[in-house]
């Protein structure tokens, strides 16, 4: 909206030059993100304490949960919304991706809060995972039709450490699609399990897809480093940025021991847009190591299920791993923070393989 509003400006002062600059209006959605998340944060705490939505701690889960039971949850809430509105603030929304990404993250928002509701309020027990999957895979198909059909995308698909190597996909790339943008919704969803776990690699999986999405949408610089250049992919910069500012902002709240959860309203939309942002920034595949934490999180809780329903016995202790960890004597604390620690170096080997090709 200030891109619209103050650039024409530009032809009376040089100053309104900077809001044609991508790199000026990330730094700031990231920065009013933040701030907004800080200002609003308690607010929305104290509203969801004061209409008792408090979290619904599983029997069959560690028995040092019983203690956050009734801790406020649903905060997703102000994570959405912040980004939204950072968005609209300092985002080209003549650019077709910010469309398409936002419409992912209300739409999968809408089906956490759906679930929520049902599970906290209405104490129904939640979604039947077939419907809210269903759900998911609607949100999740008609973006990548619309991706598909209405932009001018490349339906190629690259490796991580091969220059090169491209598979075109064609009209197999909207389902293709589809399984990253609902894989990675519910693989945030399960590691969204202990105070901060979640958030924080999403603040650094946003932080690097910020930097992926200006690379590819620079022509040079993604000639230099030779990945798919995606014309117009840069503004996804301004959208990711607004995910880690918000991001970062409720860990302030979440961190341990938090004082208010995320919920599905926040875990879906966020793993949702950031599975939309691989895929548009042409890098799907780089998502697995990014996106790690996730990944091993949902690939244990496969598993577990798939080893009992064989053979009747557990992998683990408890699925998702974190909660194995648990079970291990590990502090809450201990396993947070390494996780993050795990995120960040797998970041930074997603980064590193721009140049090692």
């Amino acid at each position: 909206m200030l891109y619209y509003l103050l650039y024409p400006f530009a032809k009376y002062h040089t100053i309104f030059n900077v809001f044609q600059y991508i790199t000026f209006r990330t730094i700031y959605a990231m920065v009013t993100a933040l701030v907004l998340s800080l200002l609003f944060g308690p607010y929305i705490i104290k509203k969801l304490k004061y209409m008792r939505v408090g979290e619904v701690v599983r029997g069959d889960g560690p028995p040092s949960h019983s203690t956050k039971s009734g801790t406020p949850t649903m905060g997703g809430t102000l994570i959405i919304v912040v980004v939204m509105l950072s968005v609209l603030l300092w985002g080209n929304l003549g650019n077709a991706y910010i469309w398409i990404i936002s419409f992912v993250t209300v739409g999968m928002c809408l089906i956490g809060f759906l679930d929520d509701y049902s599970k906290v309020i209405s104490r129904t027990g939640g979604l039947r995972a077939s419907t809210k999957i269903a759900g998911q895979i609607a949100v999740a198909l008609v973006a990548s039709l619309a991706l598909y059909y209405y932009t001018d995308f490349d339906t190629g698909v690259s490796l991580p450490f091969f220059k090169g190597v491209a598979f075109d996909l064609g009209w197999l790339y909207v389902p293709f699609s589809v399984l990253v943008i609902v894989g990675t919704s519910n693989a945030v969803n399960l590691t969204d399990g202990l105070d901060g776990l979640a958030i924080g690699p999403m603040i650094i999986s946003a932080g690097t897809f910020m930097l992926l999405a200006y690379v590819v949408g620079h022509l040079k610089i993604a000639g230099y480093l030779q990945v798919i250049h995606v014309p117009m992919a840069g503004e996804l910069s301004v959208f990711a940025a607004s995910m880690t500012g918000a991001s970062l902002g409720f860990l302030w709240f979440n961190t341990y021991p938090a004082q208010v959860f995320m919920g599905d309203v926040g875990s879906l939309p966020l793993g949702g847009a950031l599975g939309m942002l691989a895929v548009m920034t042409k890098q799907e595949f780089l998502l697995l190591i990014v996106g790690g934490i996730f990944v091993v999180e949902a690939l244990s809780v496969i598993t577990q299920v798939a080893s009992f329903k064989l053979t009747g016995k557990r992998v683990f202790a408890m699925a998702p791993i974190h909660h194995h960890y648990e079970l291990k004597g590990w502090a809450e604390p201990k396993i947070i923070v390494r996780f993050w620690i795990i995120s960040i170096m797998l970041a930074l080997l997603a980064i590193s393989t721009l140049k090692i090709r």
